[in-house]
């Protein structure tokens, strides 16, 4: 049987032309790029798009997602992006080039399974500049080098880092050079080389367009920037790109003048919440069939501007169309623009079908 809604219109020519963008941006301060497809689960089409743009490493956070980028044998490092478990180092060693590490015992553990597949496996050690999600703090980088390097098949290629992801700590030229002087150090006490300093995620990218990178950060990943064009910072439009990559498309199901304020006594909705209504008055409204267990419907934009997302429940988007700048008719299809939360949920639900599009 074949569904023609919901879907997700991924526009591929767009995608490439952001990634181009945003590489050669990168390329000509000297900075690799890692391109993360953890948003779009390793999409064959996507994945082809970085590589024409010439990305240098292919990143994701699922060991599903690197065997899928395994298979397409495109002969591009991959590296995992989220910290291993423990209970999984083979899979690991077998689908990532490169992973990133904060636990000494897991890279021994690595370092066992490598050696099991007669295996180099490449490392960053990941280290906490404040954000406090991954990494170690830079009290412990030392004696964990030291450690590290005298176990077999696993090469510490260079120190890494994360902000912006759960603290929300900006990346700045300050917090950048910490990184920097870490790695000096690091170098005078262990005598590795650590040639790769992996500064971070889309939100860099501010520091790289403004000149205020420190030369040394010689790597990326990046992500959302490419895919929806916009700066994580603020989600403003990034220079150069196309913001209308991805769209997210429903049908209207039921299309009704309704009040605006339910009837009864409130409790909870389906989610255990309480909803907040606005009283409008009677109010055109319509259905679509697309809902939470697909979306994230607080994080989608309308294309049409006079349209009103009101709420949902598991299958079922309530809009708010009295003033759409087209008339709505039942059976019609609604766009929307997905924020990365919707992006990230609409490819991962089986039961959002993807189209890919070159226009």
């Amino acid at each position: 049987m074949k569904f023609r809604t919901p879907r997700l219109e991924i526009n591929l020519r767009k995608i490439e032309e952001n990634a181009t963008h945003i590489i050669n941006l990168c390329h000509e301060k000297g900075i690799e790029v890692a391109g993360v497809t953890k948003v779009v689960t390793a999409h064959k089409g996507v994945v082809n798009a970085f590589i024409n743009a010439r990305v240098d490493c292919l990143a994701d956070s699922r060991l599903e997602n690197l065997q899928a980028l395994r298979k397409l044998e495109t002969g591009i490092p991959l590296m995992l992006l989220r910290i291993p478990s423990i209970n999984q180092v083979q899979s690991v060693v077998e689908l990532a080039d490169i992973s990133l590490n904060s636990s000494m015992e897991t890279i021994k553990q690595l370092s066992l399974a490598a050696t099991a597949l007669q295996r180099q496996h490449k490392i960053i050690l990941m280290v906490d500049l404040g954000d406090l999600r991954e990494g170690v703090w830079p009290d412990r980088v030392i004696p964990i080098l030291k450690e590290v390097s005298h176990l077999p098949a696993i090469e510490i290629i260079g120190l890494g880092c994360n902000l912006m992801c759960y603290g929300g700590v900006i990346p700045t030229h300050e917090k950048m050079q910490l990184l920097v002087d870490l790695r000096e150090l690091c170098r005078r006490e262990t005598g590795l080389r650590l040639p790769v300093l992996s500064g971070g995620n889309s939100a860099n990218l501010p520091l790289v367009l403004n000149g205020d990178m420190p030369p040394e950060i010689n790597q990326l990943r990046i992500g959302e920037t490419i895919l929806l064009g916009c700066s994580v910072i603020d989600r403003s439009p990034w220079p150069g790109t196309q913001q209308d990559t991805f769209k997210i498309v429903a049908e209207v199901v039921e299309l009704e003048r309704k009040p605006s304020i339910p009837i009864g006594l409130q409790g909870q909705d389906a989610f255990g919440g309480t909803p907040q209504f606005v009283d409008r008055g009677y109010r055109q409204r319509a259905i679509c069939n697309i809902g939470r267990q697909d979306v994230v419907i607080d994080n989608l934009q309308p294309e049409d501007s006079g349209i009103i997302i009101l709420g949902g429940s598991s299958d079922h988007l309530i809009l708010d169309v009295e003033d759409a700048t087209q008339k709505i008719a039942l059976g019609q299809e609604i766009s929307f623009i997905p924020g990365y939360a919707a992006l990230l949920a609409a490819n991962t639900s089986k039961y959002v079908r993807k189209v890919t599009v070159r226009k």
